[in-house]
């Protein structure tokens, strides 16, 4: 039962991380283009991550037959994702774009099932659409005609694509390296995608940068809490339980969004609002419901320990 509130438990707290980073690249994007933020994100994560590993001595090579499966994991995600929502939410709201990130539980056990084979009950999709309505009351209020630029609401599907794949591809990767140092080479690997492409668009206007107290924590928060500790604890979570029941927790975006929103940037939550926040949670509690009943939350995957974070 302990093993099944710490695995919860951290999947709870990659969403809250996640859901916080909507509010940190609105802020950082008013100092950084988006390519200069995402690569200056992952510079320093990157750098966390390998001071971490070689102090502790963890630090793994990767085989020359697993580097194909981190090459795609990279692609998919810091890659394609970052820039999906990163330029997704220079062009929408932070609250409308974590609603579109909470369509993946939606789509990802249709490609688990064709990909992986991963078992899709019928608690799961319940679960899933409840979650869906509550979502909708979230971003619904009436009599308001809710505006949105057309380009940014793709952007965001492609972001919400590339998580979906990022998840499927994690599940390939050999259960050998520990979770931290597969976080730490996708976003090694990434780099490698992101610097010829802040060379290529952000370069020439780095002098014009205007950088303040305010984006600099937001840059460095989206790089310690966003890109190290929410992915290493979402990773972990995928290797052991699978997609689509991780996948599920993702509906817990827009909740926490909205609530942090109110908090920090004092945004007015409606009745509609709170309603959405309880439909989701409950939507939450039914898709997982199946699972929770049982003492060992790792199925087949029960000889893995902590030791691989």
């Amino acid at each position: 039962m302990f093993n099944s509130f710490k695995l919860y438990g951290s999947i709870v707290l990659a969403m809250i991380f996640w859901s916080v980073s909507f509010i940190w690249t609105k802020i950082a994007i008013t100092s950084f283009p988006p390519m200069t933020l995402i690569t200056l994100r992952l510079l320093i994560a990157t750098a966390l991550l390998y001071i971490v590993l070689k102090l502790t001595g963890k630090l793994q090579r990767i085989k020359r037959e697993d580097f194909k499966w981190f090459l795609l994991l990279a692609f998919f995600e810091p890659f394609l994702y970052f820039v999906g929502e990163t330029y997704g939410l220079t062009l929408v709201k932070s609250s409308l774009a974590s609603v579109i990130v909470s369509t993946i539980p939606l789509f990802a056990p249709i490609l688990a099932f064709i990909v992986l084979r991963e078992h899709i009950s019928r608690l799961n999709i319940l679960g899933i659409l409840i979650s869906l309505i509550g979502v909708y009351f979230l971003i619904h209020e009436p009599n308001d005609i809710l505006k949105t630029n057309l380009w940014g609401v793709a952007l965001l599907f492609v972001a919400v694509f590339a998580g979906i794949c990022y998840a499927i591809t994690l599940r390939k990767i050999p259960f050998y390296y520990s979770t931290i140092n597969v976080v730490l080479y996708q976003s090694l690997i990434g780099l490698v995608f992101f610097i010829p492409s802040f060379l290529l668009t952000d370069f020439s206007s780095v002098q014009n940068i205007k950088i303040t107290k305010e984006s600099i924590i937001a840059l460095v928060s989206l790089s310690i809490f966003a890109s190290v500790i929410a992915f290493v604890l979402f990773a972990g979570a995928v290797r052991k339980v699978g997609v689509t029941r991780t996948n599920a927790f993702v509906n817990l975006i827009p909740v926490f969004t909205a609530i942090f929103s109110w908090i920090i940037l004092d945004e007015i939550l409606s009745a509609y609002k709170w309603m959405g926040i309880s439909i989701v949670v409950f939507g939450l509690f039914v898709s997982q419901w199946g699972k929770l009943k049982f003492k060992n939350p790792f199925g087949n995957n029960s000889q893995i320990t902590s030791s691989q974070y």
